[in-house]
């Protein structure tokens, strides 16, 4: 729970230095929305392949690479 904490505060000071405040708050929701929906889609049809989460999302294949290999770093997927 900490270290969520920690990387939430050094990705947030990251984004600020390049994005206005309020439209950071809009993509970090988003993201979460993203995320849980990639974890619903692993729980109910198992694992999933960039290419197919890319279609199921409306996302580019770069963009679910990325948001597989951070879910399974934090070990929401496998």
């Amino acid at each position: 729970m900490c270290q969520k904490l920690v990387n939430r505060v050094a990705q947030s000071r990251q984004l600020m230095a390049v994005a206005d405040p309020e439209l950071l708050v809009l993509f970090e929701d988003w993201l979460d929305e993203l995320e849980n929906e990639v974890v619903s889609l692993a729980k109910k049809r198992g694992p999933l392949g960039p290419e197919d989460l890319a279609h199921q999302l409306g996302l580019s294949e770069r963009g679910a690479n990325f948001l597989m290999s951070k879910l399974s770093r934090e070990g929401k997927i496998s």
